[in-house]
């Protein structure tokens, strides 16, 4: 069973990256995004009828979040587009959605207790990182930046006890 899950766009080079430093982790294409690329598509197809465009999102990420990218992909190229546009962004769904077809199962990630959304990550970043060093007037060197977010990092994921310990050793022993 792999470890760990990974949350991302379909970046090619984000997935190259993650294979390289978590090979066993379970990587997520972030269903928000993804709901994006749909909305877009829909817009160009149906956005002359917003209610038929807005029934086909809605049926569409219910078949996604049901682990059936390979019926939503089959319904794609069967798709009769509207316009060049549409239909330029048909094919650009389809290839998006092949290249990560193995990273959209949302309904294994849902049983496994993974998340889809990379909304509560991004959240945190808000709340942890940003709220900090991006205060009005605030400015930072890279290294004390870094430090002062593993602090604050430590600090909301339990371990600043842990970290403050460590770091009193190591300051204790390069004064012996």
């Amino acid at each position: 069973m792999k470890s760990g899950c990974v949350i991302a766009d379909g970046a090619r080079w984000i997935w190259k990256v993650v294979k390289e430093l978590y090979p066993e982790a379970v990587e997520v294409l972030d269903y928000y995004h993804l709901s994006e690329h749909l909305h877009k598509l829909a817009e160009a197809q149906y956005g002359h009828d917003p209610e038929r465009a807005q029934e086909w999102i809605e049926a569409t990420l219910a078949r996604l979040f049901s682990g059936e990218a390979s019926g939503v992909i089959w319904g794609l190229e069967r798709m009769k587009p509207r316009s060049a546009e549409a239909k330029s962004e048909i094919d650009s769904l389809i290839g998006y959605l092949k290249e990560n077809k193995d990273r959209v199962d949302y309904k294994f990630y849902r049983k496994g207790g993974y998340p889809v959304g990379s909304g509560g990550i991004e959240s945190s970043n808000k709340t942890i990182c940003h709220v900090r060093l991006k205060r009005s007037g605030a400015w930072w060197y890279v290294e004390k930046a870094n430090q002062m977010l593993a602090l604050r990092c430590a600090r909301y994921n339990g371990t600043f006890q842990k970290l403050f310990l460590r770091y009193m050793e190591k300051f204790m022993h390069t004064w012996r």
